[in-house]
């Protein structure tokens, strides 16, 4: 898919990844806002360390971009001088999945690259990787069309006019275009409601003040980034009506892993009785995990606390506790916002699987 059509699909001047016939190319996160850079890659060992780092970041993206990845392994295994190309595929896919544990995605969207590589077997090697490539893309198209879908499920229960206050980014830059919690924000719009939009600056990596900020400025919305730690004021104040976030992974009993600072928030809207949304594709929901307690949580590098744009912050020699994610129990959840509908958390599993 070329840069033009993939902006034509999603109706926007940027994108978050592609794959280009021979590589994968995505927006450099770590660099925004200061500079819209893309970056491109050409092997899985790169696309793993962009998921690692960061350069994309979001359940839904990295989703995609494992599957690119193993379609750039399965582009080597093509070629001349891969002595067992079965071996390379399946040690890339390991590799690539394990990369980021909490998001359900990036091993689910990891496990259907290589089911259709080895689906293809038995087919010449370069049809064989073309196979993996246009499965990434399908999963690329299908990401964005969910999103659009969770958005005008979730912009149905926004009043007008709505003020939301959202955490993390969980917009088109971390999903394959238009967003799960931003993409209930933008459907509200175009229904012809009046949105605001109050962004958690959401420490330490920032996300909401260098991306949901960066992706919602150009998209021409009224946006506010706050520290996180005013977020409760804001609730007191009834300057908030819903709260609406993504999510990493969604467990059988609906308690939602999200970016940490999501369960503070949850309990916050709680008590100022304002609705608390989880906008999540079906994708990231995990019927086989049956609660939050189950689920693994990523601790990231200190140096993400430690340092604040290359300058030391904390004292040498300081023990860090960097977490990424948190749980939010179902009891907390007012509902949870997917392509098939608006459920309440102890009625997801159920409906999912009839």
């Amino acid at each position: 898919m070329t840069r033009d059509e993939l902006l034509d699909l999603l109706g926007q001047r940027f994108f978050t990844i592609r794959w280009d016939g021979e590589a994968v190319e995505m927006i450099d996160q770590r660099v925004l806002p200061a500079a819209e850079t893309y970056i491109r890659l050409a092997d899985p060992g790169a696309v793993a360390g962009a998921i690692r780092e960061m350069a994309i970041r979001g359940a839904p993206a990295i989703g995609i971009a494992g599957a690119m990845g193993v379609a750039l392994a399965a582009l080597e295994a093509s070629r001349p001088g891969c002595s067992d190309p079965e071996a390379h595929v399946a040690e890339a896919a390991r590799m690539l999945a394990l990369v980021r544990p909490t998001a359900v995605n990036l091993g689910r969207g990891v496990a259907r690259a290589l089911a259709a590589w080895r689906a293809s077997g038995g087919r010449p090697p370069a049809e064989r990787a073309r196979a993996v490539a246009r499965l990434a893309e399908d999963l690329l198209r299908e990401d964005v069309e969910v999103n659009r879908a969770i958005g005008r499920h979730g912009a149905a229960l926004l009043p007008d006019p709505a003020t939301v206050l959202t955490h993390c980014n969980a917009g088109a830059l971390a999903t394959g275009g238009y967003g799960t919690a931003l993409g209930v924000v933008r459907a509200a719009r175009e229904a012809g409601k009046t949105v605001k939009v109050i962004a958690d600056e959401t420490r330490p990596f920032l996300q909401g003040a260098r991306l949901t900020a960066w992706e919602l400025g150009r998209d021409g919305f009224d946006v506010t980034v706050i520290p996180d730690s005013s977020a409760a004021s804001f609730l007191r104040r009834g300057r908030v009506d819903a709260v609406v976030v993504g999510a990493d992974r969604v467990a059988r009993s609906g308690d939602v892993a999200n970016k940490v600072g999501t369960y503070p928030l949850a309990v916050l809207a709680r008590e100022h009785s304002v609705p608390f949304y989880v906008a999540a594709p079906v994708s990231t929901v995990d019927l086989d995990t049956a609660s939050g307690d189950l689920i693994a949580i990523e601790e990231r590098p200190a140096s993400e606390v430690t340092h604040v744009l290359g300058v030391r912050i904390v004292p040498e020699g300081v023990r860090v506790a960097n977490v990424a994610f948190d749980v939010t129990p179902h009891g907390l959840v007012t509902a949870i916002v997917t392509e098939r509908g608006v459920f309440a958390p102890g009625d997801l599993a159920r409906a999912l699987e009839r």
